[in-house]
Protein backbone atom coordinates (compact mmCIF):
# COMPACT_ATOMS: atom_id res chain seq x y z
CA UNK A 1 0.00 0.00 0.00
CA UNK A 2 2.81 2.44 0.88
CA UNK A 3 4.60 1.70 -2.39
CA UNK A 4 1.41 2.34 -4.37
CA UNK A 5 0.82 5.54 -2.44
CA UNK A 6 4.33 6.85 -3.14
CA UNK A 7 4.19 5.97 -6.84
CA UNK A 8 0.81 7.64 -7.24
CA UNK A 9 2.02 10.75 -5.41
CA UNK A 10 5.08 11.00 -7.66
CA UNK A 11 2.93 10.71 -10.78
CA UNK A 12 0.54 13.39 -9.49
CA UNK A 13 3.41 15.77 -8.78
CA UNK A 14 5.02 15.19 -12.19
CA UNK A 15 1.73 15.76 -14.01
CA UNK A 16 1.03 18.90 -11.97
CA UNK A 17 4.44 20.44 -12.56
CA UNK A 18 4.31 19.62 -16.27
CA UNK A 19 0.87 21.23 -16.61
CA UNK A 20 1.93 24.34 -14.68
CA UNK A 21 5.13 24.69 -16.71
CA UNK A 22 3.80 24.19 -20.22
CA UNK A 23 0.08 24.94 -20.37
CA UNK A 24 -1.39 28.36 -21.07
CA UNK A 25 -3.93 29.83 -18.68
CA UNK A 26 -7.00 28.64 -20.67
CA UNK A 27 -5.53 25.17 -21.16
CA UNK A 28 -4.59 24.85 -17.49
CA UNK A 29 -8.02 26.09 -16.48
CA UNK A 30 -9.54 23.37 -18.68
CA UNK A 31 -7.38 20.78 -16.91
CA UNK A 32 -8.53 22.11 -13.54
CA UNK A 33 -12.10 21.87 -14.84
CA UNK A 34 -11.58 18.24 -15.84
CA UNK A 35 -10.24 17.40 -12.38
CA UNK A 36 -13.20 19.16 -10.77
CA UNK A 37 -15.66 17.23 -12.94
CA UNK A 38 -13.97 13.96 -12.00
CA UNK A 39 -14.37 15.00 -8.37
CA UNK A 40 -18.00 15.88 -9.11
CA UNK A 41 -18.55 12.30 -10.29
CA UNK A 42 -17.38 11.14 -6.87
CA UNK A 43 -19.36 13.80 -5.03
CA UNK A 44 -22.48 12.62 -6.82
CA UNK A 45 -22.00 9.33 -4.99
CA UNK A 46 -21.44 11.20 -1.72
CA UNK A 47 -24.72 12.98 -2.41
CA UNK A 48 -26.55 9.68 -2.76
CA UNK A 49 -26.66 9.23 -6.54
CA UNK A 50 -25.68 5.60 -7.10
CA UNK A 51 -26.67 5.13 -10.76
CA UNK A 52 -24.46 6.15 -13.66
CA UNK A 53 -27.27 8.26 -15.08
CA UNK A 54 -27.77 10.19 -11.86
CA UNK A 55 -24.05 10.79 -11.43
CA UNK A 56 -23.69 11.84 -15.09
CA UNK A 57 -26.50 14.36 -14.72
CA UNK A 58 -24.82 15.78 -11.63
CA UNK A 59 -21.49 16.12 -13.46
CA UNK A 60 -23.32 17.88 -16.29
CA UNK A 61 -24.89 20.32 -13.83
CA UNK A 62 -21.48 21.01 -12.32
CA UNK A 63 -20.03 21.65 -15.78
CA UNK A 64 -22.88 24.07 -16.51
CA UNK A 65 -22.26 26.03 -13.30
CA UNK A 66 -18.52 26.15 -14.05
CA UNK A 67 -19.26 27.51 -17.52
CA UNK A 68 -21.64 30.08 -16.02
CA UNK A 69 -19.04 31.19 -13.47
CA UNK A 70 -16.44 31.52 -16.21
CA UNK A 71 -18.81 33.50 -18.40
CA UNK A 72 -19.95 35.86 -15.63
CA UNK A 73 -16.41 36.64 -14.52
CA UNK A 74 -14.96 36.66 -18.06
CA UNK A 75 -12.11 34.65 -16.59
CA UNK A 76 -10.59 34.02 -20.04
CA UNK A 77 -10.86 37.60 -21.25
CA UNK A 78 -11.12 41.02 -19.67
CA UNK A 79 -11.76 39.93 -16.09
CA UNK A 80 -14.88 41.20 -14.34
CA UNK A 81 -13.09 41.74 -11.05
CA UNK A 82 -16.16 42.83 -9.09
CA UNK A 83 -18.15 39.66 -9.83
CA UNK A 84 -15.08 37.51 -9.20
CA UNK A 85 -14.54 39.14 -5.82
CA UNK A 86 -18.21 38.70 -4.90
CA UNK A 87 -18.05 35.00 -5.75
CA UNK A 88 -14.90 34.56 -3.67
CA UNK A 89 -16.48 36.40 -0.75
CA UNK A 90 -19.60 34.23 -1.02
CA UNK A 91 -17.41 31.12 -1.13
CA UNK A 92 -15.58 32.16 2.04
CA UNK A 93 -18.88 32.89 3.79
CA UNK A 94 -20.05 29.43 2.76
CA UNK A 95 -16.93 27.86 4.30
CA UNK A 96 -17.61 29.76 7.52
CA UNK A 97 -21.06 28.15 7.59
CA UNK A 98 -19.47 24.79 6.82
CA UNK A 99 -17.26 25.20 9.88
CA UNK A 100 -20.35 25.49 12.08
CA UNK A 101 -21.84 22.38 10.49
CA UNK A 102 -18.66 20.39 11.02
CA UNK A 103 -18.46 21.46 14.66
CA UNK A 104 -22.13 20.55 15.21
CA UNK A 105 -22.01 17.14 13.47
CA UNK A 106 -23.96 14.83 13.74
CA UNK A 107 -26.74 17.20 14.81
CA UNK A 108 -26.08 19.44 11.80
CA UNK A 109 -26.87 16.57 9.41
CA UNK A 110 -30.51 17.54 9.72
CA UNK A 111 -29.67 20.70 7.79
CA UNK A 112 -27.51 19.29 4.99
CA UNK A 113 -28.01 15.52 5.03
CA UNK A 114 -30.63 15.27 2.29
CA UNK A 115 -29.61 14.27 -1.23
CA UNK A 116 -30.58 17.69 -2.57
CA UNK A 117 -28.57 19.60 0.02
CA UNK A 118 -25.51 17.39 -0.38
CA UNK A 119 -25.74 18.01 -4.13
CA UNK A 120 -25.69 21.75 -3.53
CA UNK A 121 -22.78 21.35 -1.13
CA UNK A 122 -20.75 19.73 -3.88
CA UNK A 123 -21.27 22.70 -6.19
CA UNK A 124 -20.32 25.12 -3.40
CA UNK A 125 -17.17 23.12 -2.74
CA UNK A 126 -16.00 22.50 -6.30
CA UNK A 127 -16.97 25.46 -8.49
CA UNK A 128 -15.34 28.28 -6.42
CA UNK A 129 -12.18 26.17 -6.17
CA UNK A 130 -11.98 25.94 -9.96
CA UNK A 131 -12.60 29.66 -10.33
CA UNK A 132 -10.00 30.55 -7.69
CA UNK A 133 -7.28 28.40 -9.26
CA UNK A 134 -8.05 29.78 -12.72
CA UNK A 135 -7.89 33.31 -11.34
CA UNK A 136 -4.55 32.65 -9.63
CA UNK A 137 -3.11 31.38 -12.90
CA UNK A 138 -4.24 34.55 -14.68
CA UNK A 139 -2.21 36.75 -12.34
CA UNK A 140 1.39 37.78 -12.86
CA UNK A 141 3.44 34.98 -11.35
CA UNK A 142 0.30 32.87 -11.21
CA UNK A 143 2.15 29.55 -11.49
CA UNK A 144 4.14 30.42 -8.36
CA UNK A 145 0.99 31.47 -6.51
CA UNK A 146 -0.67 28.13 -7.29
CA UNK A 147 2.44 26.37 -6.02
CA UNK A 148 2.32 28.50 -2.87
CA UNK A 149 -1.27 27.55 -2.02
CA UNK A 150 -0.52 23.90 -2.72
CA UNK A 151 2.63 24.15 -0.61
CA UNK A 152 0.69 25.65 2.30
CA UNK A 153 -1.83 22.81 2.13
CA UNK A 154 0.89 20.16 1.95
CA UNK A 155 2.81 21.79 4.81
CA UNK A 156 -0.33 21.81 6.96
CA UNK A 157 -0.96 18.16 6.16
CA UNK A 158 2.61 17.00 6.78
CA UNK A 159 3.00 19.09 9.93
CA UNK A 160 -0.29 17.76 11.27
CA UNK A 161 0.77 14.16 10.56
CA UNK A 162 4.04 14.28 12.43
CA UNK A 163 2.96 16.46 15.35
CA UNK A 164 -0.23 14.45 15.68
CA UNK A 165 1.70 11.19 15.85
CA UNK A 166 4.09 12.62 18.42
CA UNK A 167 1.76 14.57 20.66
CA UNK A 168 -1.81 13.95 19.54
CA UNK A 169 -4.13 13.08 22.41
CA UNK A 170 -6.93 15.63 22.46
CA UNK A 171 -9.11 15.04 19.39
CA UNK A 172 -9.95 17.90 17.05
CA UNK A 173 -13.28 16.63 15.69
CA UNK A 174 -13.86 13.07 16.95
CA UNK A 175 -17.35 12.76 15.49
CA UNK A 176 -16.07 13.66 12.01
CA UNK A 177 -12.46 12.45 11.82
CA UNK A 178 -11.25 10.59 14.93
CA UNK A 179 -7.65 10.53 13.71
CA UNK A 180 -7.19 14.30 13.81
CA UNK A 181 -5.88 15.94 16.97
CA UNK A 182 -5.37 19.46 18.27
CA UNK A 183 -1.62 18.82 18.38
CA UNK A 184 -1.75 17.96 14.70
CA UNK A 185 -3.78 21.08 14.01
CA UNK A 186 -1.26 23.37 15.69
CA UNK A 187 1.68 21.52 14.15
CA UNK A 188 0.20 21.90 10.69
CA UNK A 189 -0.50 25.58 11.27
CA UNK A 190 3.08 26.16 12.40
CA UNK A 191 4.44 24.33 9.35
CA UNK A 192 2.39 26.48 6.95
CA UNK A 193 3.39 29.72 8.66
CA UNK A 194 7.05 28.67 8.65
CA UNK A 195 6.87 27.87 4.94
CA UNK A 196 5.35 31.25 4.13
CA UNK A 197 7.96 33.05 6.24
CA UNK A 198 10.69 31.26 4.31
CA UNK A 199 9.09 32.11 0.98
CA UNK A 200 8.83 35.76 1.98
CA UNK A 201 12.58 35.83 2.55
CA UNK A 202 13.61 34.12 -0.71
CA UNK A 203 10.84 35.36 -3.06
CA UNK A 204 12.44 36.65 -6.28
CA UNK A 205 12.38 40.43 -6.21
CA UNK A 206 10.58 40.38 -2.87
CA UNK A 207 6.88 39.92 -2.20
CA UNK A 208 4.74 43.00 -2.88
CA UNK A 209 3.35 43.00 0.69
CA UNK A 210 4.87 42.84 4.15
CA UNK A 211 5.65 39.80 6.26
CA UNK A 212 2.74 40.14 8.70
CA UNK A 213 0.03 40.19 5.99
CA UNK A 214 1.44 37.13 4.21
CA UNK A 215 1.72 35.25 7.50
CA UNK A 216 -1.92 36.07 8.22
CA UNK A 217 -2.73 34.79 4.72
CA UNK A 218 -0.86 31.56 5.48
CA UNK A 219 -2.82 31.10 8.71
CA UNK A 220 -6.27 31.49 7.16
CA UNK A 221 -5.29 29.32 4.18
CA UNK A 222 -4.04 26.54 6.46
CA UNK A 223 -7.19 26.78 8.56
CA UNK A 224 -9.32 26.53 5.42
CA UNK A 225 -7.38 23.47 4.24
CA UNK A 226 -8.19 21.66 7.48
CA UNK A 227 -11.85 22.60 7.12
CA UNK A 228 -11.98 21.29 3.55
CA UNK A 229 -10.63 17.95 4.73
CA UNK A 230 -13.06 17.79 7.64
CA UNK A 231 -16.07 18.67 5.49
CA UNK A 232 -15.43 15.84 3.07
CA UNK A 233 -14.80 13.47 6.00
CA UNK A 234 -18.14 14.52 7.48
CA UNK A 235 -20.04 13.87 4.24
CA UNK A 236 -18.27 10.52 3.73
CA UNK A 237 -19.12 9.49 7.29
CA UNK A 238 -22.75 10.44 6.72
CA UNK A 239 -22.74 8.42 3.48
CA UNK A 240 -21.04 5.49 5.19
CA UNK A 241 -17.98 5.20 2.92
CA UNK A 242 -14.24 5.43 3.57
CA UNK A 243 -12.96 6.87 0.28
CA UNK A 244 -14.65 9.06 -2.30
CA UNK A 245 -13.41 6.73 -5.06
CA UNK A 246 -10.63 4.37 -6.10
CA UNK A 247 -9.10 6.14 -9.08
CA UNK A 248 -5.80 6.91 -7.31
CA UNK A 249 -4.12 3.74 -5.99
CA UNK A 250 -3.17 4.13 -2.35
CA UNK A 251 -4.95 7.48 -2.08
CA UNK A 252 -8.62 6.80 -2.79
CA UNK A 253 -10.46 9.15 -5.09
CA UNK A 254 -9.81 12.53 -6.67
CA UNK A 255 -11.91 14.22 -4.01
CA UNK A 256 -9.79 12.66 -1.29
CA UNK A 257 -6.74 14.43 -2.75
CA UNK A 258 -8.24 17.84 -3.45
CA UNK A 259 -10.58 18.26 -0.47
CA UNK A 260 -8.19 20.64 1.32
CA UNK A 261 -7.51 22.62 -1.85
CA UNK A 262 -11.23 23.18 -2.46
CA UNK A 263 -11.41 25.33 0.67
CA UNK A 264 -7.88 26.74 0.64
CA UNK A 265 -7.88 28.06 -2.94
CA UNK A 266 -10.84 30.50 -2.64
CA UNK A 267 -9.61 31.71 0.76
CA UNK A 268 -6.09 32.22 -0.57
CA UNK A 269 -7.31 34.01 -3.70
CA UNK A 270 -9.54 36.38 -1.72
CA UNK A 271 -6.73 36.85 0.80
CA UNK A 272 -4.39 38.08 -1.94
CA UNK A 273 -6.96 40.75 -2.78
CA UNK A 274 -7.50 41.74 0.85
CA UNK A 275 -3.80 42.14 1.71
CA UNK A 276 -3.17 44.18 -1.45
CA UNK A 277 -1.15 41.65 -3.42
CA UNK A 278 -3.38 42.33 -6.44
Amino acid sequence: MLKQRVITAVVIVLVLFTALAYLSMPALSAVFGLVVLMAAWEWANLSGFSSRLGRSVYVGCCALVIALAGQQTAIFGELNFIILREILVAACVWWAIALLWVKAYPLSAGLWGSKAMRSVLGLLVLVPAWLALSYLRSLSGGVYLILVVIGLVVAADVGAYFSGRAFGKAKLAPAVSPGKSWAGFWGGLLSSVSLMAGLWVVWPGGMPVGLVPVLCLAIVTALASVLGDLLESMVKRHRGIKDSGNLLPGHGGIMDRIDSITAAAPVFALGLIVIGWV
